[in-house]
């Protein structure tokens, strides 16, 4: 059995991460589209809009989370979006997915966040369950609205 490791990703982990992205995307009912994924990360990296981090079992990349840096001007203070978390379906209920939000969490609370969110689909219960299991709380305060921009 192959060691699990995870570390934060670079620009050179990009081939690493397209094809997992690529999946991530897949998952949710998009086309692939491994140009675009390609592109999109780059400019995340490129630009300092993200953290990445990835996972690997002995060399082979399998699973990935990306948070996004925001600010809350309530708390006067850093936050995190946890937006992407993506394990391939051959390594899933391995203990991935807990050890890429752990990275996370380190992560956002070297850098002095108050706070990291994410959101899931309502009827996606395995991950509520592993958010549950980690110590992530249920917002019982707020409803969340989005207003749709066209493309």
């Amino acid at each position: 059995m192959n060691t699990v490791t995870v570390r934060q990703a670079t620009l050179s982990d990009l081939d690493a991460l397209v094809p997992l992205f690529d999946g991530y995307r897949q998952f949710y009912g998009r086309a692939s589209d491994t140009q675009a994924v390609r592109a999109f990360l780059s400019d995340r990296f490129n630009h300092g809009e993200s953290a990445l981090f990835l996972a690997f079992e002995g060399q082979t990349p399998i699973g990935f989370t990306q948070l996004y840096p925001s600010f809350s001007s309530v708390s006067l203070a850093r936050t995190f979006i946890l937006n992407d978390l993506f394990v391939q379906e051959q390594s899933r209920r391995k203990g991935i997915a807990s050890k890429l939000l752990s990275a996370a969490v380190v992560f956002a609370n070297t850098l002095g966040a108050v706070r990291v969110s994410l959101s899931t689909a309502i009827a996606n219960e395995t991950a509520q369950a592993l958010y549950q299991s980690a110590g992530w709380k249920r917002d019982e305060q707020f409803f969340v609205f989005h207003f749709p921009l066209p493309a």
